[in-house]
């Protein structure tokens, strides 16, 4: 989950949610630069963090603190990326790709000795897969580029990074290799240059919810505050 502190408390994201709002901003991209399989690249966009679910009972989720768990503070965990691996498995293997190569992002540089083997595993079970499919890697890397971008997108307003005064921030390399930068016109009014949209303006939201709570004694009274707390809806306007 994604935690930021604010006054009143802890303001809670999760994964899913922020997945979600990656898949929104996906959905909007130009029709021209769009890969053929474009609605399995939103839903791997959508999905890239479906394996992890704050409400599932043994889901981690407090810091030995008592404090929630940011994403940041996890590393690699080889029974998430299995599961992550085979949900994507089990609804086509241009998914699947996408996910292996998500994982591949985020782990195969790492200094965990397991992650880097399992990583260079996943390039084994691509080739198969891409063989199965007949896509090319080529293919797959622009699929994917768009869903890295789109992830770094949503991670950077879902974190509330967007800076103040209409300052600009980048956001990720695109599948052009252009540098796109982000800055907000007003509050919740968001402009990306160059504009690589579809539309000229459309809406984005997510849902959150803030515990005013700061020290949970188990993941469990945490999970139940978290469950039964109202969700604050965020809505963005993107404009060209």
């Amino acid at each position: 989950m994604i935690v930021n502190y604010k006054e009143d408390g802890w303001q809670i994201i999760s994964q899913r949610a922020h997945g979600l709002l990656a898949g929104e901003i996906c959905f909007n991209w130009k029709r021209k630069a769009r890969p053929e399989r474009w609605f399995e690249t939103i839903i791997a966009a959508t999905e890239h963090d479906d394996v992890f679910n704050e409400f599932e009972d043994g889901e981690v989720v407090l810091n030995e603190n008592g404090g929630p768990v940011n994403f940041k503070m996890r590393s690699f965990e080889k029974d998430k990326c299995d599961r992550l691996v085979r949900q994507a498995l089990s609804k086509s293997r241009f998914i699947a790709l996408l996910i292996s190569h998500h994982i591949q992002f985020l782990h195969a540089d790492s200094e965990d000795r397991d992650a880097v083997k399992y990583c260079r595993n996943l390039l084994k079970s691509d080739k198969v897969w891409r063989d199965e499919i007949v896509v090319t890697e080529e293919e797959i890397q622009k699929a994917y580029a768009i869903i890295e971008w789109c992830d770094a997108f949503s991670l950077l307003i879902c974190q509330q990074l967007i800076q103040p005064e209409n300052r600009k921030i980048e956001i990720s390399r695109g599948p052009d290799d252009l540098c796109y930068q982000l800055h907000a016109r007003q509050e919740n009014v968001l402009c990306v240059d160059p504009w690589p949209f579809e539309t000229s303006q459309f809406e984005v939201h997510y849902e959150s919810r803030t515990l005013r709570q700061l020290k949970f004694e188990s993941d469990q009274e945490f999970r139940e505050i978290l469950m039964k707390t109202p969700v604050e809806i965020n809505t963005f306007q993107l404009i060209k």
